[in-house]
């Protein structure tokens, strides 16, 4: 995990505190772009660039745009504590559904305090937030009742995804091959048995994007400029 992209996620947190956040507690929330993807898809370039395009294209203010991966928003609660933290922004009663929205959508008990509650709470309240681009962890079904998220998700042939692990990951065809499957089986069997859901469904999502046949920029161009055109009031070009 790059040190630096632990640092902004940090920096977002602190953007968030009652200190600086008092004056935007009844502001209308920032985008938010949920990404699921099929292992090898080309995600961290992708999510690179598309960061990149959505701040500079942004109005500028004293939040930037920050990526959230499984290991970052594992790190982050272990580091930051990170669902009291935010819940000190979150005061309003508008804000209040989030903990029961939780509880229905994993059947738990309010006190039932697991790994699985945390992070779904910590990823929809990110969401909830804005400017963050959220990867994996049932991130689209988590907020699917947000109205400013937009929820995405990469796919490739598996070909294209072996070499990319082969290239990133220093393995060879055969472990790269292996380590696909591994994952891929990991993701849809943790979104069937928390969620109910199939990760594959295309009804989940805004957009399916092939990175196969898409660079990985010119996926994260569409992407942004699909998002810049929903939400058109939080950036400058639309």
């Amino acid at each position: 995990m790059a040190i630096g992209s632990y640092e902004k996620c940090k920096e977002y947190i602190e953007s968030h505190t009652p200190k600086t956040a008092v004056s935007r507690e009844r502001r209308i929330p920032y985008p938010c772009v949920t990404i699921s993807r099929e292992t090898g898809a080309g995600v961290q370039a992708v999510c690179k660039h598309l960061i990149s395009i959505l701040e500079e294209n942004s109005y500028k203010d004293d939040i930037h745009w920050t990526f959230f991966d499984r290991k970052l928003i594992e790190k982050v609660l272990e580091d930051l504590h990170l669902p009291k933290r935010i819940s000190e922004y979150l005061v309003e009663d508008k804000y209040r559904y989030i903990s029961s929205a939780i509880n229905e959508l994993l059947g738990l008990h309010p006190t039932q305090w697991t790994i699985l509650h945390k992070t779904t709470e910590t990823v929809l309240q990110l969401a909830r937030m804005g400017k963050a681009v959220i990867v994996g962890r049932g991130g689209n079904i988590i907020t699917s009742n947000l109205k400013n998220v937009f929820h995405v998700r990469l796919i490739a042939p598996i070909e294209k995804r072996i070499d990319h692990v082969m290239e990133i990951m220093n393995l060879n065809n055969d472990e790269a091959r292996a380590y696909i499957k591994k994952e891929d089986t990991a993701r849809k069997m943790y979104l069937k048995s928390n969620f109910g859901k199939d990760v594959s469904d295309p009804l989940s999502y805004h957009i399916v994007l092939n990175t196969g046949m898409l660079s990985y920029k010119e996926a994260a161009e569409i992407i942004a400029s699909a998002v810049m055109k929903k939400f058109p009031k939080f950036f400058v070009v639309n």
